[in-house]
């Protein structure tokens, strides 16, 4: 089995990925405001790799976000069209985070990426990396390594703290299924 230790491992796991590695660059070309890959797109390459299965997963959505108030939905919509236009190779999911507070019940508005990323629902999607322009590679991990890397799917403290939030949290995770894919998965309510 696989074993990723710590962040420079991980950095270079992604670094030495040839497909991620496009996908960052077409990210960072994007040139959208506070913009990362996130969620599911980071973690399931780092479970994938701990499992010894191919790290990156064709049929993984990749997770883009940004941060513009002065980006509309429809204009997010398009620049998604013209992504899947462009790069059919990827299945691409692209979210303007000043949106995204309406989808977690009695969420104040986002202040940028990192905000909404350290309120997503599970501590082990709570993970964004991006290319910068000088291409080194940086990673937000709000609560750590630890959960993705030791397999363990908690709730975030923003859905611990309310029943409505920790109720969607429930039902995310029955329609996920994730454990059918990582047999090791620990779930844990704390």
């Amino acid at each position: 089995m696989n074993t990723l230790k710590n962040k420079a491992e991980i950095l270079d796991s992604f670094r030495e990925n040839p497909d991620m590695m496009a996908i960052l660059t077409i990210i960072r070309d994007l040139e959208l405001k506070d913009s990362w890959l996130a969620a599911g797109s980071v973690r399931n390459f780092i479970w994938n790799l701990l499992s010894d299965k191919p790290a990156f997963d064709c049929e993984t959505d990749v997770d883009v976000i940004f941060f513009d108030p002065d980006v509309s939905y429809e204009e997010t919509l398009a620049i998604e069209s013209k992504l899947r236009e462009d790069f059919p190779q990827y299945q691409w999911e692209l979210k303007n985070q000043v949106y995204m507070h309406q989808h977690s019940p009695h969420t104040p508005p986002y202040v940028n990426s990192c905000d909404a990323m350290s309120k997503y629902p599970e501590r082990c999607t709570a993970i964004g990396l991006r290319l910068n322009v000088d291409a080194t590679l940086e990673l937000f991990a709000p609560y750590g390594l630890e959960d993705i890397l030791n397999f363990q799917v908690c709730p975030t403290p923003h859905f611990l703290e309310n029943e409505d939030r920790m109720k969607l949290y429930q039902q995310r995770l029955s329609k996920k299924n994730w454990q059918e894919k990582w047999k090791n998965l620990i779930f844990k309510i704390t």
